[in-house]
């Protein structure tokens, strides 16, 4: 039996500079289904990242009605736990439901949104092949360079031979988010890969 289990939690505000902040929000995936390149991942998203993720679904699924996200309130308060906590819940199910359609879970850019920590445009432009790496290249670049998982280091400490090198990735034009060390995730008590 396939199962996707997706938790959208720890909101964690973030300062632009002194006038804008943010909130993003830790997007933990632990599953077994063979859409997946990577059986588990942790990445951290904004509110804004899910209307482009969003967008970008309903435009290549016109026929799907796609979930609708938490409303965008000009009366949402970061500093309101409540506030926050509602939108957290509605992005958990928006994406429990993205997750349940077949048709959209052939879309490259919801795999890359999940398991990267790509900028809608770097992601926009590895699905149009602009890139000089693949989507599944680019998750697993993401998870070697996000490594949090003992299972994970083994495999590397096995030496997946020289072909994963630092000097060959570096070559290959991927990159991770200048913040991709402070948007690491917290481990969880289900992160190890089965």
């Amino acid at each position: 039996q396939e199962f996707v289990t997706v938790l959208v939690r720890d909101p964690r505000t973030h300062k632009e500079d002194s006038w804008h902040s943010y909130i993003d929000y830790e997007i933990f995936i632990h599953t077994n289904s063979m859409c997946f390149t990577r059986k588990t991942s942790c990445v951290r998203r904004r509110f804004r990242e899910f209307v482009w993720l969003r967008q970008r679904l309903q435009s290549n699924a016109v026929l799907i009605q796609l979930p609708e996200l938490p409303s965008k309130t000009p009366f949402f308060n970061m500093n309101n736990p409540h506030h926050v906590d509602h939108r957290r819940q509605g992005l958990q199910e928006f994406l429990e439901k993205i997750l349940q359609d077949a048709l959209l879970l052939s879309d490259s850019r919801l795999h890359l949104f999940l398991q990267t920590q790509l900028s809608p445009e770097d992601m926009e432009a590895c699905v149009s092949g602009q890139t000089k790496y693949s989507v599944a290249d680019a998750i697993h670049k993401f998870a070697s360079l996000n490594r949090r998982f003992p299972i994970e280091d083994e495999e590397t400490k096995k030496g997946k031979n020289d072909a994963d090198s630092d000097s060959e990735s570096s070559s290959s034009g991927l990159r991770a988010s200048d913040d991709s060390v402070s948007r690491g995730c917290k481990a969880s008590p289900a992160s190890e890969e089965s």
